[in-house]
């Protein structure tokens, strides 16, 4: 899997923008992306590991090594043999012929671990391209929230200078002018929270590639803005995309080599031996050789064997156990974000917009005396509560965009300032 594909499936919401940046400080979805690929920790420790695994590679090649051996007999003793007179100096080579195809098995194990620790690593980058889009998107989203927060803070303003006016020219108490301005701290307490919020989610941010300093801005986008997404029979057929089921085919072919390897060691090796030998008394050499067969080879391979055999089964059963899991995730995130969606439309098209139009209804009313302030506050409150809701909502489907195209490593990219959408983008 390359790492485009990689970064596409994990560009989890419509945040990845195509505007152009304010200023060289902003940070975009896409370099969030690429700190967090050439800097963390957890991607680059693969290098090391891939290197040594393909040093295992290198090491399962080699054939049995050859063995070079010294003997001398019949010497230092008494009589005939005492000093070396008599002694018999036999030099000599040996080794083992392997039968069974085990190198071309330990070879194989090999690669497919290294193949197995490539999908691995592309399972970490997914996991942590997600959670950086999470980190992201919770900067975006404290932007909007203060947005919200400073409308309703200009909204509780303008009360409470209606307000005083009118208790300047006696037409209401104090307590309406306290009100107004209680509900204008509140509003206020709401803006500097989503502030602190927007400054803690940038450095929860720059954590991730180790930066102490979150000296940035984000682009803007329109959480609001949600792609409609392929049938949930379409990407449920997607979820064998997911690098943990990816997992379960590498670790069945890491399986199925050892089961190879274990049935090789069922042939018996040849152990051979071949030399020359000095005879000290007399100076004659001779060529000596041994051939050696260890019996019970079968014997001794049958429990390796079986191992394999049950470790191929039991990874069976665990990788229908994870789909059924992934499956059950992916239709919760599903279902999670066709409510959020719903609710966000259903805000912005019928609620908000009737909403706003009641405020002001009530504003012009109030100032005429034909409303009471209560009702004005209340159609205010309605009306920021309503914007806050329908951001809560658009969280929610981000949040669950998220996972599903976690899942089915599929992304949909939206620009902010277009309508139009790319959706299920190929890897």
């Amino acid at each position: 899997m390359h790492w485009r594909f990689v970064a596409q499936a994990a560009c989890v919401m419509a945040l990845a923008m195509a505007a152009p940046a304010w200023a060289d400080n902003t940070l975009t979805l896409d370099d969030a992306f690429a700190r967090v690929i050439d800097t963390h920790p957890d991607l680059r420790v693969y290098a090391p590991r891939h290197e040594a695994m393909a040093a295992r590679v290198d090491k399962a090649a080699q054939a049995p090594p050859l063995t070079l051996g010294a003997e001398i007999e019949n010497a230092l003793g008494t009589g005939d043999v005492r000093g070396l007179h008599s002694a018999e100096i036999t030099l000599s080579l040996s080794s083992v012929l392997e039968r069974g195809g085990k190198r071309e098995a330990r070879q194989s194990l090999a690669r497919t671990r290294v193949l197995a620790l490539d999908t691995e690593r592309n399972k970490t980058r997914l996991d942590l391209l997600a959670e950086t889009a999470r980190r992201y998107l919770a900067v975006v989203a404290s932007r909007q929230q203060a947005v919200v927060a400073r409308d309703a803070v200009a909204l509780r303003q303008r009360a409470v200078a209606a307000a005083d006016k009118r208790h300047r020219a006696g037409a209401v108490p104090a307590s309406v002018v306290l009100s107004a301005e209680a509900a204008l701290a509140q509003a206020e307490l709401g803006l500097a929270r989503a502030e602190q919020s927007g400054r803690s989610a940038r450095r929860y941010l720059a954590a991730l590639w180790g930066e102490h300093q979150a000296q940035f801005r984000v682009a803007d986008a329109d959480l609001r803005q949600l792609p409609t997404l392929e049938p949930f029979a379409v990407l449920v057929g997607w979820l064998d995309r997911n690098p943990a089921i990816r997992r379960f085919a590498d670790r069945q072919r890491i399986a199925e080599a050892r089961l190879q390897l274990a049935q090789t060691e069922a042939v018996t090796d040849i152990q051979w031996q071949v030399g020359v030998r000095r005879f000290q008394l007399g100076g004659d050499v001779g060529v000596v050789g041994s051939v050696s067969i260890p019996l019970g080879s079968a014997s001794r391979a049958a429990p390796d064997i079986r191992i394999a055999r049950n470790e191929i089964e039991a990874l069976s059963i665990q990788r229908e156990a994870s789909g059924m899991a992934l499956y059950a995730t992916l239709a919760d995130a599903h279902g999670r974000y066709q409510v959020a969606r719903l609710e966000v439309t259903r805000l912005g098209a019928d609620v908000l917009p009737r909403l706003a139009e009641a405020e002001q209804a009530a504003a012009r009313a109030w100032r005429a005396g034909a409303a009471t302030y209560a009702e004005w506050a209340r159609l205010q409150s309605l009306h920021v509560e309503a914007r806050q809701r329908q951001l809560a909502a658009a969280l929610q489907a981000r949040r669950a965009l998220i996972e599903i195209q976690r899942l089915t490593a599929r992304s949909w990219a939206m620009a902010a300032d277009s309508a139009a959408s790319k959706q299920g983008d190929a890897a």
